[in-house]
């Protein structure tokens, strides 16, 4: 049966299969669209997005549509369980984009012979799609790891141990939401099976897991970011390494640091040591009211480092230190899950 209207040199059955995957991938790029910019403000991938939407409406023909009729259609409203296992936007992105790629190759197939700068068109914004889906669940992953930033107050950062992953998933379990794995010594084999077993405790509690110096090991272990020194690489060429769905921190010791490290592509800064440490005995302590004056300064999150325990944050506290990080506090306590517990305690801003 022929839909009323429709161009009799023309296959209804064609135009309304036409017609369907020109809505379809219209819509699921509308979806993708309105994440990247109100999700991600990301104005480079709206605009590319909006163009494309653009395009393929004025190949929408009349005689396209005209052969619509979704009262016939077997299909209309049919819809599949995965529908319904969405639970993120990485993984609404990710589905509407494999459902733009499919309608955009039907449209390939289909109008290659009855309409060719249609097909054309539809090849060209798959073939973009490729790599704009990579881009944007790039940067949705590294949106969800610096909001997941944004709410930690205390961050582990280990030291050797033989009850190394004991300490750590006792302290998870007691509220950390980031550990920093620093080891200086063994081979690199011993330390990517460390990593990776941190790694994964890490994520199935739902915490970010950060590298301290070594890219590579970080990247092997798909770390959520990794942690630099003032000696180590710069931080453009970090950030190239290690791309931009990563957290990069940055030690700072003083305030010039902070305002170098501000100025760059670095998501998070450590400062410190506050207080006089084994872990740097060379370094003279900062002190809590230069703190204060780096947090002033700083767009960026700043984690305060250097002998802090439950003792002493107070001073921290004093002056509007929400994020700290720790090693002894944590690693040599006796009771891990306690020292985390009171430190997060003590973290949170009073009402």
């Amino acid at each position: 049966m022929k839909a009323m209207g429709c161009d009799p040199g023309l296959d209804p059955r064609v135009a309304r299969l036409i017609d369907a995957n020109l809505d379809r991938a219209r819509e699921g790029l509308r979806v993708v669209e309105d994440w990247c910019r109100f999700g991600l403000d990301r104005e480079d991938l709206v605009v590319t997005l909006k163009d494309w939407r653009q395009r393929l409406g004025r190949r929408h023909q009349d005689r396209y549509k005209k052969a619509r009729s979704t009262s016939t259609d077997t299909g209309a409203g049919l819809g599949h369980p995965a529908q319904l296992d969405r639970h993120s936007p990485r993984q609404v992105v990710a589905a509407n984009c494999g459902r733009v790629q499919e309608a955009l190759r039907v449209l390939e197939e289909y109008g290659r012979s009855i309409d060719a700068p249609l097909a054309k068109e539809a090849a060209a914004v798959r073939y973009g799609l490729y790599d704009l889906e990579v881009t944007c669940l790039e940067a949705t992953a590294g949106s969800n790891r610096r909001r997941r930033l944004e709410d930690c107050r205390l961050c582990l950062v280990t030291s050797p141990s033989d009850r190394l992953i004991a300490t750590v998933d006792a302290a998870l379990r007691s509220g950390v939401a980031m550990v920093q794995y620093r080891a200086k010594d063994g081979s690199d084999l011993e330390r990517f099976e460390e990593a990776r077993s941190l790694a994964e405790l890490c994520h199935q509690h739902g915490a970010l897991f950060i590298v301290n110096d070594r890219i590579d090991l970080a990247l092997a272990v798909d770390a959520d970011g990794v942690h630099l020194g003032q000696d180590d690489l710069p931080t453009a060429v970090a950030r190239r390494l290690i791309g931009t769905e990563r957290l990069l921190g940055r030690s700072t010791h003083n305030l010039d640091q902070v305002r170098q490290a501000n100025d760059e592509a670095c998501d998070y800064l450590g400062l410190g040591p506050v207080n006089n440490t084994a872990v740097k005995p060379d370094r003279a302590a900062v002190g809590s009211e230069l703190v204060a004056h780096a947090l002033q300064l700083s767009e960026r999150p700043i984690f305060a480092i250097g002998g802090i325990t439950s003792t002493n944050l107070d001073q921290l506290t004093g002056v509007g230190c929400r994020r700290v990080a720790v090693i002894g506090a944590i690693m040599g306590a006796d009771d891990p899950g306690a020292a985390c517990v009171e430190l997060l305690r003590q973290l949170m801003p009073r009402s």
